[in-house]
């Protein structure tokens, strides 16, 4: 256990169970049930489709296997903030923390939020949805509207919900988890008995589909498109509806024997999801051919136009449902882990002090109340998703680092107890960097500003980092 200033520590109370709930809770969100129809425009093929999401979660499932044997060695709060200080010194892990707590964790906890929101407001009829203040400045338009005010409301609630016990969020994160599988399970075997089908549809090629709000310059069939182009987007967007796996490692110092429940839950929750995504994506298939796929309103989702084909206009409400839940649960198992970091950069001084303050019910409240704040100022500014795609680049660089930090530990601590070794080592590792190398220069050549801003936003933390260790400048020139 973690103890702090004030004698009070964090809690071992998520066992096997909570802690893959939080894998699954944090990954099946709705990138599962919107992603097929811009995936089919990227590569045109039902088949390249699921090639895409067998590759990413294969991908995936090599991070895990790397991420499980760091989480066994170093089970603390914080995880790859840990793995990062530990390998390569506190500047490039105050730059991780930065970039959580800056943008990455808080600008997604807003995006799930007001995505809640927008479900909602479809649920309802339609009728949430006013405009209360509108402007433009230095050319900006600004426009808030009920629906932020929603999501502000939702990250209050779930901000609160989380200063209770940790035990309590792992209940509630294994609850909402089951209804995840449970409504990729209803589509998927729901499309394989009651709808009309057809497997011949794994042969045809999109021709012709509306492919609406998809950049052409990665859209299959375009004229000076290249394959690799639609084949790297289409990755990106899988690894999309993968992300999160990882999340479980921010939270390691609160998970019950951590030696072996950590590893699997990250190898086996990684697994099922990888098995759940590719089910229910052959399930579209099978329901629709790829040109009708390619043509679903941005608006709308495949999974809802497929469950349409066996529920009737029902299938609506129950999506709608569904994707609330989703939602809800997303959002839940982000700011339960998320807040681990800040409470781990104030241990270390990287942060201010009284985020490292554990409550009576033995968590990091004032980090949680302080990641909820910025969470709400995201959603109510309206600028979220666009920082959030710019940190995505960010991400994987940060991915690469910890994945290739299992190479830095075998060097420097041969000797230290290592419960559970990586799979296939050194090549799972060496293959996960590798790939995330080239997703890196593939989004550098395709998206060279979104690529450099967010390189620059993650920099931005860096006077910031001089701030707060100011009174230390001698190990701050040793560590760069």
């Amino acid at each position: 256990m973690t103890s702090n200033s004030n004698n009070i520590s964090l809690v071992r109370g998520l066992g096997l169970i909570a802690a893959i709930s939080i894998i699954i809770g944090n990954v099946i969100g709705t990138g599962v049930f919107l992603k097929a129809r811009i995936m089919t425009c990227n590569v045109g093929s039902p088949t390249w489709v699921i090639i895409a999401w067998v590759a990413a979660g294969v991908l995936s499932l090599a991070g895990a296997l790397t991420y499980a044997e760091l989480s066994a060695m170093k089970p603390q709060a914080g995880g790859e903030y840990v793995f990062l200080r530990d390998a390569y010194g506190r500047v490039w892990s105050f730059l991780y923390g930065w970039m959580q707590i800056f943008i990455a964790k808080t600008g997604s906890q807003a995006a799930v939020a007001v995505a809640f929101a927008i479900f909602l407001n479809d649920f309802l009829g339609g009728g949430l949805r006013k405009t209360l203040f509108q402007t433009n400045a230095l050319g900006f338009d600004y426009e808030l509207t009920t629906l932020q005010i929603i999501a502000v409301m939702m990250i209050v609630i779930i901000t609160t919900i989380n200063c209770a016990t940790v035990s309590i969020g792992g209940q509630i994160a294994t609850y909402l988890t089951f209804v995840k599988i449970a409504l990729v399970l209803l589509v998927g075997v729901g499309a394989f008995l009651l709808a009309d089908g057809n497997f011949a549809h794994f042969g045809m090629l999109n021709d012709g589909g509306t492919c609406e709000g998809v950049a052409e310059t990665v859209r299959y069939g375009v004229a000076g498109t290249s394959f690799a182009a639609g084949f790297g987007a289409a990755m990106l967007g899988a690894l999309w509806g993968y992300d999160g796996w990882n999340n479980l490692t921010l939270i390691a110092g609160e998970v019950k024997n951590p030696q072996r429940n950590i590893p699997v839950a990250l190898i086996g929750g990684t697994i099922l999801i990888i098995l759940l995504y590719v089910f229910v994506n052959i399930a579209y298939f099978y329901v629709l051919d790829p040109t009708q796929i390619a043509s679903v309103s941005k608006d709308s989702s495949v999974a809802q136009e497929v469950a349409v084909r066996f529920l009737g206009a029902g299938a609506l409400v129950l999506m709608t449902a569904g994707l609330m839940a989703s939602s809800i649960g997303t959002l839940h198992t982000s700011i339960l882990t998320g807040a681990r970091v800040p409470y781990a950069m104030a241990k270390d001084g990287l942060m201010f002090k009284s985020m490292e303050k554990l409550s009576a019910t033995h968590v990091p409240v004032i980090a949680l109340i302080v990641q909820g704040i910025w969470a709400c100022l995201l959603a109510l500014s309206g600028s979220f998703d666009t920082l959030t795609n710019y940190v995505i680049f960010g991400s994987w660089i940060f991915y690469a680092f910890v994945t290739a930090s299992v190479f830095v530990f075998r060097r420097k601590y041969p000797d230290a107890e290592r419960p559970y070794k990586t799979f296939g080592y050194p090549v799972v590792p060496i293959l996960f960097i590798l790939v995330a190398g080239w997703l890196l220069i593939n989004t550098i050549a395709s998206e060279p500003l979104q690529s450099f801003v967010g390189i620059f936003l993650i920099a931005l933390g860096l006077p910031v980092y001089y701030y707060l260790t100011r009174g230390n400048q001698a190990e701050i020139s040793e560590e760069i």
